[in-house]
């Protein structure tokens, strides 16, 4: 059975991009990561470019508009035959292009438990709002904004001293974990 392909949209430095890869290397892994794409010149495209990936770049800015640039995407992720699209630190809403021409095959990271905390700053808000436990989340993405059907969470306990960055250094790790673990099991359901 050949394995499911994987697009993989980062913005950053890549680190669960970078999970998928290793995982990748494990005997009988059900996904191969076919392409990375990045919405700028991110610093985790070494990663992909390291395992001899296909990388590519789609800036906004590059386009004369919101709508061009949806397009663009659309058509430089449609050019790889993905199986399944995973957002993995893509900090961009996704377009109506991309979403209507992989409905249920685009999923995306989040650093707290949905529906609690949605948005750019999870981590900052559940510290504000003073949880006890936040977490991360994988979801399916859709039109909203971390509104999509949840796939998998995983709960980390705030400790007294967290700072947001504390926190979200081990809301990371989980989030790494709970990525691989949803991306196989998902490369096995679209196998069979």
């Amino acid at each position: 059975m050949a394995p499911a392909r994987i697009v993989v949209l980062i913005s950053g430095t890549g680190s669960n991009l970078a999970a998928l890869l290793a995982a990748q290397q494990e005997r009988e892994c059900p996904f191969e990561i076919v392409g990375v794409i990045a919405d700028r010149a991110a610093s985790g495209l070494a990663h992909a470019q390291s395992a001899g990936v296909p990388t590519a770049v789609v800036r906004k800015g590059d386009h004369p508009d919101r709508a061009a640039w949806d397009e663009a995407l659309a058509r430089e992720v449609a050019a790889l035959s993905p199986d399944l699209v995973v957002l993995a630190g893509f900090m961009k809403l996704i377009g109506p292009p991309l979403l209507e021409s992989r409905p249920g095959r685009i999923i995306n990271t989040h650093p707290a438990l949905l529906p609690s905390f949605p948005g750019a700053h999870g981590v900052r808000d559940a510290l504000a709002h003073g949880v006890k436990v936040s977490g991360a989340s994988v979801i399916e993405v859709d039109p909203g904004v971390d509104t999509g059907r949840i796939l998998a969470q995983r709960a980390v306990d705030v400790l007294p001293e967290d700072t947001e960055e504390t926190l979200h250094e081990r809301i990371k790790v989980v989030e790494r974990e709970m990525l691989v673990d949803v991306v196989r099991e998902l490369s096995r359901t679209l196998a069979s």
